[in-house]
């Protein structure tokens, strides 16, 4: 007897550690393999995907950014998802942020520590059909607040073989070559232009940037395809921008967010340093090779030497170029204000880090949380925000800053091309912006937006003058 209650311990011992094991691997997928997913039922295995082709669905196309990302046109995309799979992203949302329109996420936390749920949804587009597309909703602090005001025009993210291992008629599906697309909802912006207008201006001044294009969103989970608004789609930065703007796209990417993103001194944490590429490798040597350089005491004994030390790692030319692009345009919502909305790239071409800018729908205005940052950086704390403080303070790296000030407003953020970007933008998708429906729109009239469009074309026109006096 007391043989068999040994092995029979043995056997439950064994089978709490397989368990264990098997939680502790679930634990530790790859974000896009989101947990969530184990509340979803996988019961609609068996279809044929009619619409499949090559160029539209295939792995061995290259991404269409001419049908994907058309500037001068506003294009339709309905989403299809069954009631209950439906209801489980919103009970999902429900635990993440709290009761929808609770104005306050009471019972929800303030920061969810996770992303949403993924589910399969069918994507419709020009009349052919992605099937069993992954679809979660996305944000940070705008995906929280939309949802407790009560407002369901939601960012999402798409990945188009999210579910791959359950439908195997999906193998490495995409959409024209991209495999991962982001909906943006426009949040906070009711002229539904600056994620758009600021990309085109990195793009246009030589920086790495996502591609971006209008769309109107339709949603039918159930109830018939309902009028979501104007999104504006996003190029995922861990695909395609990898992909085509870089010669090699074997490198570390890191999406940083929290406080070490600030590169204060004494700072740096693995888990503010999120990689999105190469994740299975715990080597943050190069970001921590970054710290050293920027913080070394040669910074204000030996110049030229802290100069050629940091420029050996991190891509000086283009931070600068960036910066002074940003600080013209003004966007208050990343690096010099928040430790987010910033990518960081090991170009394995140069060995050096590269910035990529990201999620922009806060540009073109002064802002909040103290405004954005002045053409001189005043105010700004140096010891805290060291990539802008430092740089700076040194008289080669200002003088280049001071450059590029200048090339951007003389070119990609020139006020009479802007203005009239403004123009055919607004044009564009005003009869689509000013009919939102109430609860899926921040509007509030649609006065809001020619509003919104009056405030835009004078905002440039300020910054080419502050431009100007700061360089006199």
């Amino acid at each position: 007897m007391k043989e068999i209650k040994i092995k029979l311990t043995k056997v439950l011992f064994s089978t709490v550690l397989i368990i264990s094991m098997l939680s502790f691997i679930a634990c530790n997928k790859d974000d896009d393999d989101n947990l969530s997913n184990d509340n979803v039922v996988f019961d609609d295995t068996d279809f044929v995907a009619t619409d499949w082709t090559t160029e539209t669905h295939g792995n061995d196309a290259d991404p269409d950014f001419d049908k994907v990302f058309e500037d001068n046109a506003i294009k339709r995309l309905d989403i299809v998802i069954t009631e209950t799979r439906w209801q489980n992203m919103l009970d999902n949302m429900t635990n993440l942020y709290g009761a929808f329109g609770s104005g306050g996420g009471h019972g929800g936390s303030i920061d969810a520590d996770e992303d949403p749920m993924f589910v399969p949804a069918e994507v419709f587009y020009n009349g052919l059909e992605w099937y069993r597309v992954g679809i979660r909703f996305k944000g940070n602090s705008s995906l929280r607040t939309s949802w407790q005001s009560g407002i369901l025009k939601l960012a999402f993210k798409l990945d188009f073989d999210e579910f791959e291992d359950y439908y195997p008629q999906i193998d490495n599906q995409r959409f024209y070559g991209f495999k991962k697309l982001s909906l943006k909802n426009n949040y906070d912006d009711k002229s539904m232009l600056r994620e758009k207008v600021a990309g085109d201006v990195f793009r246009n001044a030589g920086l790495v940037a996502s591609h971006t294009a209008f769309y109107t969103l339709y949603v039918d989970f159930g109830e018939g395809p309902v009028y979501f608004g104007v999104y504006t789609m996003v190029e995922e930065v861990d695909n395609t921008v990898l992909d085509t703007q870089f010669s090699d796209d074997d490198g570390n990417l890191y999406k940083p967010d929290g406080t070490g993103a600030s590169f204060a001194s004494g700072s740096f944490t693995e888990g503010v340093f999120v990689k999105k590429t190469n994740e299975d490798e715990m080597d943050w040597s190069d970001i921590q090779n970054l710290f050293t350089a920027l913080h070394d005491n040669k910074r204000t004994s030996d110049p030229a030497t802290w100069r050629t030390n940091l420029e050996s790692i991190f891509d000086t030319d283009v931070f600068l170029k960036y910066l002074a692009a940003n600080t013209v345009i003004q966007n208050w919502d990343t690096y010099g204000r928040m430790t987010h909305n910033y990518f960081l790239y090991n170009n394995p071409e140069t060995n050096k880090l590269t910035w990529i800018p990201w999620d922009n729908n806060e540009s073109l205005q002064y802002g909040k949380q103290g405004g954005s940052l002045p053409l001189n950086f005043s105010g700004l704390s140096s010891s805290q925000w060291p990539l802008i403080g430092y740089l700076y303070a040194d008289d080669v790296y200002k003088a280049k800053y001071e450059y590029y000030l200048q090339e951007i407003i003389d070119g990609a953020f020139n006020v009479s091309t802007i203005q009239s970007k403004y123009s055919t933008y607004s044009t564009l998708i005003e009869p689509y912006a000013t009919t939102e429906i109430d609860g899926y729109t921040f509007l509030n009239s649609s006065s809001d937006f020619q509003n919104a469009i009056n405030e835009l074309n004078t905002h440039v026109a300020e910054r080419a003058s502050a431009v100007n006096n700061y360089l006199k």
